[in-house]
């Protein structure tokens, strides 16, 4: 690693939010180390996308393993290190999306308690679990920005949604104690909530068709949320100039919300 450039931490970087993001800090200077975990028969398009970044100049670490469980942390983590050589993380994101979307009710393929479990340690408490290993390690920046990505069901019923909306609103409220209770290290912390984008996760989302409408019919700007808008308001939050804005939710959505 350049210890004369900044350092990106990404935890799901290999698609959608976390991927648009990954491209972005390349272009505005940083090395990347990116956890991702994906399928043997993507990794033709994956590998495409890191070979992308790392023609920006920059270094691209890329770890296709589970970041997810606790139990396995420990060794990713200390792999990572090994990458780092020292060099501190500047800017840490949070982009992972694994949700189980099933109907609460009905006569089969119904939520269960394991569904909520494995969507709030994926989406949510994996932030904070990693927030741990870096800090208890010292390999935070001393003026760090850790970003996660939320969505408009962390107040609103959506069908079918309810462990993502579970583990959003979970996610702003550890956002809210980091930003809080690692001040004193200097770290900053906020979620994006995103209007409505296209990505893999969206799609899987039954009836997405319908949200879709929905948002561009709402949006008075009438169209989508891009993952590039998100990637575009993320580097913002790195900036000298967000350094005061911390423990906030932002949103990022052409004025989807407004109505």
């Amino acid at each position: 690693m350049n210890q004369n450039r900044p350092l990106a931490l990404i935890l799901g970087g290999s698609s959608g939010l976390g991927a648009a993001t990954a491209k972005k800090l390349a272009y505005e200077g940083y090395d990347l180390v990116v956890l991702h975990r994906d399928r043997r028969a993507d990794m033709e398009e994956i590998h495409a996308l890191f070979n992308t970044i790392r023609n920006t100049g920059g270094e691209c670490h890329n770890f296709n393993a589970d970041a997810i469980h606790p139990s396995k942390q420990p060794e990713l983590w200390k792999k990572i290190k090994a990458v780092l050589k020292g060099q501190k993380i500047k800017v840490l994101v949070h982009s992972i999306a694994k949700g189980n979307l099933k109907p609460m009710t009905g006569v089969r393929d119904t939520l269960h308690n394991q569904d909520f479990q494995i969507t709030i340690q994926a989406m949510a408490i994996s932030l904070f679990d990693w927030v741990k290993h870096i800090s208890n390690d010292h390999c935070f920046d001393d003026d760090a920005r850790i970003i996660a990505f939320t969505s408009e069901g962390n107040t609103k019923a959506i069908p079918n949604y309810v462990t993502v909306s579970a583990a959003k609103a979970a996610l702003e409220a550890i956002i809210r104690n980091i930003a809080l209770e690692f001040a004193p290290l200097g770290i900053k912390a906020n979620c994006i909530q995103a209007g409505v984008t296209e990505t893999k996760s969206l799609k899987l989302i039954p009836n997405c068709e319908a949200l879709v409408q929905n948002a561009l019919a709402r949006n008075p700007n009438k169209r989508l949320t891009t993952p590039e808008d998100i990637a575009n308001a993320a580097f913002l939050l790195t900036l000298p100039e967000a350094g005061w804005i911390t423990g906030t939710v932002i949103k990022v959505d052409g004025g989807e919300s407004l109505q």
